[in-house]
């Protein structure tokens, strides 16, 4: 009899690919946004503990990933606000569009990422440069610009995440256990940065409505070549009334489907 694939594996053979791939140096294109929001909408979609931060910051990420390996890049996007945690600020990501499966998946499981399956583009021609993201057939987020010049290069920093790991219970009704809250943190190198003159579009999704934290003052556009590893960490389990209301910023509401406008 051959090799079953599917039959169990010896310890040497278990290993999570997910963290394999985010625990060495993977380079990315990438054009992110920051800009300024209703501090109020920011506050609306943060679960306990999280708070909002000093500011009412929103960071908008395309990035084409470089895994190496003779693999071809894939599509990662962040749409996110800032928030705090003990005193830490971080990114709390409502979206993570991707382009594989594999992508969603791994980030999903191991971490708690809010990732999903959709075209993630980003691209340069000449100067220009443009960035948005598909999914349900709207394109609910884009940027378009020109660069203009080089900026400094960022130094070495280290970016945390925020992320609430869960699994929902069988019966419907909350979760299997209480969600973890787990801090992913991120280690950056960057060795190429330009400053970009363009606008941010949001436009209305049912699945991803990103448009109701509207743009109110663009802090800045820039592209990069970037790489980082990634680690997170469970910092504290929480209590599931506190997250349950926020589920559907994971798993789409299908309740909308035929709703009226």
């Amino acid at each position: 009899m051959g090799n079953i694939r599917y039959g169990g594996r010896s310890v040497d053979q278990l290993r999570n690919r997910e963290l394999e791939t985010t625990s060495v140096d993977t380079w990315a294109t990438t054009l992110t946004a920051v800009y300024e929001t209703d501090p109020e909408a920011i506050a609306a979609v943060l679960p306990r503990p999280l708070t909002p931060s000093t500011e009412p910051l929103v960071r908008v990420t395309f990035a084409t990933v470089d895994i190496g390996h003779g693999r071809a890049p894939f599509g990662a996007g962040t749409f996110s606000v800032e928030a705090m945690h003990d005193g830490l600020i971080g990114g709390y990501p409502l979206v993570m569009p991707m382009t594989t499966e594999q992508a969603v998946v791994g980030g999903r499981e191991t971490f708690g990422e809010p990732k999903k399956l959709a075209d993630v583009t980003l691209t340069r021609v000449g100067d220009d440069v443009r960035g948005w993201f598909e999914r349900m057939g709207v394109t609910f987020v884009e940027i378009n610009g020109r660069v203009v010049g080089e900026e400094p290069i960022t130094p070495d920093r280290r970016r945390t995440d925020f992320y609430f790991k869960f699994l929902l219970d069988p019966s419907g009704k909350g979760f299997d256990s209480d969600p973890a809250l787990v801090y992913c943190h991120r280690d950056e190198k960057t060795r190429a940065v330009w400053k970009v003159d363009g606008e941010l579009i949001l436009r209305e999704s049912k699945f991803d409505p990103v448009a109701d934290l509207p743009v109110r003052k663009l802090r800045y556009i820039e592209f990069a070549e970037r790489s980082s590893k990634q680690h997170g960490e469970i910092i504290a389990t929480v209590p599931g009334e506190w997250v349950r209301p926020f589920v559907h910023q994971r798993y789409d509401d299908l309740s909308v489907i035929g709703a009226a406008d």
